[in-house]
C-alpha cells in the first residue's frame, strides 16, 4: 500500500481499517472507524482534504479526489462507493450506495439514504434527495424508495464490507 504525506498532511486511518496492499492513501485524509480501501482504489487528499465518517467502504479500484482550493470531499457513515466510482470534491451524507462506475461531480450533495445506480454520473452543483434512486447520464430522480429498503440494502452492503475485510486481517 501507498500511504504517504502530502505538503506535510498525513493521512489519519483508525488501527481497525482494513487498507488493500495495493491502495493508495495520500495527503490530507481523515478515516473514520471500521473503514476498508479495497484493491487498486485511490484516496488523493493532495489538493484538498478528504473527510470519512465510519463504516466507509471504497471498493476496488475505486478514486476519491477533490478540486484545489474549492471544493472538498466529505463522506457521512455507512457509505459504500462502488467498484470503479469516481467521487470528487463533493459532500456525501449517511447511508449511501453510490453504484459501481459511477461519477459524483464536484459540489454535490448527495442526502441520507439514496441510491446511485452503476453508471450513473451526478454532474456538478446536483443535489441528490433522500430516499431516492438517480440514474442515467446526467443522474436524474427515477423513482423514490421505500426507508425500509434503502437503509437495509445501504446497511447490508455496508456491513458485508465490514465482514470482507475481517477474512484479510
Amino acid at each position: 500500500m501507498i500511504i504517504k504525506p502530502v505538503n506535510g498532511k498525513h493521512p489519519q486511518i483508525p488501527d481497525d481499517c482494513f487498507i488493500a496492499e495495493n491502495a493508495t492513501i495520500v495527503g490530507d485524509v481523515v478515516m473514520g472507524n471500521a473503514c476498508s480501501v479495497w484493491f487498486n482504489a485511490v484516496i488523493r487528499g493532495d489538493v484538498h482534504f478528504i473527510k470519512m465518517g465510519n463504516k466507509v467502504n471504497v471498493q476496488d479500484g475505486a478514486v476519491i479526489h477533490a478540486t484545489y482550493k474549492t471544493s472538498p470531499t466529505t463522506i457521512g457513515n455507512n457509505v459504500s462507493i462502488g467498484h470503479n466510482a469516481i467521487v470528487h470534491g463533493c459532500t456525501i451524507h449517511d447511508n449511501v450506495l453510490i453504484g459501481m462506475g459511477s461519477i459524483v461531480m464536484d459540489d454535490c450533495v448527495v442526502e441520507s439514504n439514496p441510491i446511485i445506480a452503476a453508471g450513473a454520473v451526478v454532474s456538478k452543483n446536483t443535489r441528490v434527495e433522500s430516499g431516492s434512486i438517480y440514474a442515467g447520464i446526467p443522474a436524474k430522480k427515477i423513482k423514490e424508495i421505500s426507508p425500509e429498503l434503502t437503509t437495509g440494502e445501504i446497511e447490508r452492503i455496508a456491513n458485508n464490507y465490514v465482514m470482507y475485510a475481517s477474512w484479510f486481517k
